[in-house]
């Protein structure tokens, strides 16, 4: 199989790719939904844990012995502006601007990611009071038969201060907030943030100074209206996932599209759980907080009844924590809500949440980008730079296949030095294809051709292709990075045109070192154009891509044009 085969196989496979992708994005748009109704009572529904705030549907959760989550009474009271709160607290950290009122974050800035390059573009917002980006992470206590504080009400600040920011040398921030329940009980909530961390340990301590034994069930979910996300064939939202994910010991790793939420109602109690809500380069999620396997029910859910759905995933304490008069308890979770930072990611020890970072719904796929990143992070840490260590990476990735490709332009040589002879047999034989076909086989067995031979390493490079693709798409390390000169963000298209024309160049370069035997004229037209059709394709497509395909085709073209010097004699004559 010669070079220019090559490319047209790498050129359709890709574009089979993302149109399957894009046409699976269209099928899962989700129809006008109806609001859900309620289930009639049964002899459990005791058990149920409602769904999010405002919603007259309980979410069902294999929790038998736990009390509803309490709902809120409208929906003005969740999408409240955050200073209006009377228990909302701002607090700041290096990384993170929060406004907390005790039972919920209502809005996370991000202050190390800008929503675009421009100077003075303010920081990318995860959590939002806006009714039209609604998005919160809310934590409670359920009791059965007796009081406890939820996410709408309870926690308050112990006192008059409203601000909080980490002071210069402060390393760690606890902001605290208290419920005093009507029989001696009380939770004391901290909230602590860490210098340069996006992961907020939020720690409930219940102290019962009572009379009896008070018991609770702790919950924390996740809820946010329909998020708009960018469609389209080359922006890298359409295929990042965008919806929930969830992990348990038992169940492993787990995810749905937020178009997909209504495929079936989710379960399932497990041990060690966590739970997430997930788009392009950020994410939210509740964490266990230690090594404990505490077991949790989790439900997923879809508010529909103000209009455009919102979508709710939960998880509650399979069992209660029973604290007996005189003594204490402490509970606490994770709180992430950032970037998808792969190294403060793995610093969180909490199994399958590597996977947030969605490399591919396919476990080997996914465990070879995860291979790939941890390559180009380390060719970072040694260049400075993510443009200099993707060439880096196609460099290594080049010398790791040099063998095959070695094989496959010793087999392309051989093919070139015998084009007369193949262009003679076509002559002759004109128009009988089949007669023309027995003769060419017949000269590949006579001289040890292998037609083939350049097929095993191009199957070999494409999932390594393609695994590098999801890398440079859904690493927001590489999110605004620059390269040289005009390529200031290697994830946004490239603003001259520079690296598609290249790539035209390199490909029409590599045609002419590519025999093209038995190819009808009709073909070879179609072959040429294709360098053309391709680069017009790049255009659309994120600089660091196109750097990576650039780079890919000069080093191949350097390795077939020394290949064919070295083992193509000078070419046979005409018997």
């Amino acid at each position: 199989m010669n070079q220019t085969r090559t490319f047209l196989i790498l050129a359709w496979l890709m574009v089979a790719v993302l149109l399957w992708m894009e046409w699976n994005k269209e099928q899962a748009a989700p129809p006008p939904a109806a609001p859900t109704t309620a289930a009639a009572p049964t002899a459990d529904a005791a058990a149920a844990v409602p769904a999010a705030p405002s919603t007259t549907a309980p979410v069902p959760a294999t929790v038998p012995d736990a009390p509803a989550v309490p709902q809120a009474p409208g929906a003005g009271a969740e999408t409240r502006a955050a200073p209006a709160a009377a228990s909302a607290v701002e607090i700041e950290t290096d990384v993170l601007r929060l406004v907390v009122d005790g039972g919920s974050v209502l809005r996370a800035e991000l202050l190390g990611y800008p929503q675009t390059r421009e100077p003075g573009s303010a920081p990318v917002v995860l959590f939002d009071t806006d009714p039209a980006r609604f998005y919160a992470a809310q934590s409670g206590w359920v009791s059965t038969g007796g009081a406890a504080p939820n996410h709408q009400q309870g926690f308050v600040p112990p006192t008059a201060e409203r601000r909080f920011a980490l002071a210069p040398g402060q390393d760690e921030l606890v902001v605290p907030f208290v419920w005093q329940g009507p029989d001696g009980v009380s939770i004391r909530r901290e909230y602590v943030l860490t210098r340069g961390h996006y992961a907020i340990t939020v720690r409930d301590q219940v102290v019962n100074a009572g009379d009896a034994a008070w018991q609770g069930f702790p919950y924390r979910q996740l809820l946010r209206g329909t998020p708009d996300v960018k469609r389209g064939m080359t922006n890298p939202e359409s295929f990042s996932l965008t919806g929930a994910t969830w992990f348990g010991d038992g169940q492993g790793y787990l995810r749905r599209w937020f178009t997909d939420y209504d495929d079936g109602p989710v379960n399932a109690t497990d041990s060690n759980t966590w739970i997430a809500f997930v788009q392009h380069h950020f994410f939210s999620a509740w964490l266990p907080d230690g090594a404990g396997a505490a077991r949790n029910a989790i439900a997923l859910d879809t508010d529909t009844s103000a209009g455009a759905p919102r979508y709710l995933i939960r998880e509650m304490a399979a069992a209660p924590v029973v604290v007996p008069p005189g003594q204490q308890a402490t509970t606490s979770a994770r709180l992430w809500v950032g970037p998808k930072l792969v190294e403060q990611i793995q610093a969180q020890q909490v199994p399958g949440l590597e996977r947030v970072v969605d490399y591919s719904r396919f476990s080997i796929m996914a465990w070879l980008g995860e291979g790939l990143f941890w390559v180009l992070e380390k060719l970072h840490r040694l260049f400075g730079n993510w443009g200099w260590a993707i060439v880096g990476l196609v460099v290594l990735v080049k010398i790791l296949l040099f063998p095959l490709a070695t094989a496959q332009y010793k087999s392309m040589a051989k093919m070139r030095k015998f084009q007369p002879r193949m262009q003679q047999l076509k002559e002759r034989y004109g128009d009988d294809k089949q007669k023309f076909q027995v003769a060419m086989m017949e000269l590949y067995k006579k001289e040890k051709i292998n037609p083939a031979g350049g097929c095993l390493p191009v199957l070999l490079q494409m999932p390594i292709f393609f695994a590098l693709y999801w890398v440079l798409l859904e690493s927001v390390e590489l999110r605004h990075a620059p390269w040289i000169g005009w390529i200031q963000d290697l994830t946004a298209r490239d603003p001259w045109f520079i690296l598609p024309v290249l790539n035209i160049a390199v490909m029409w370069a590599t045609q002419k070192l590519s025999p093209m035997t038995g190819m009808d004229p009709m073909q070879q037209r179609i072959m040429q154009m294709m360098p053309v059709v391709f680069g017009v394709m790049m255009v659309f497509f994120p600089a660091g891509l196109v750097l990576y395909w650039v780079t890919n085709g000069g080093l191949g073209l350097l390795q077939q044009w020394y290949m064919l010097k070295k083992y193509a004699d000078a070419p046979t004559a005409k018997a």
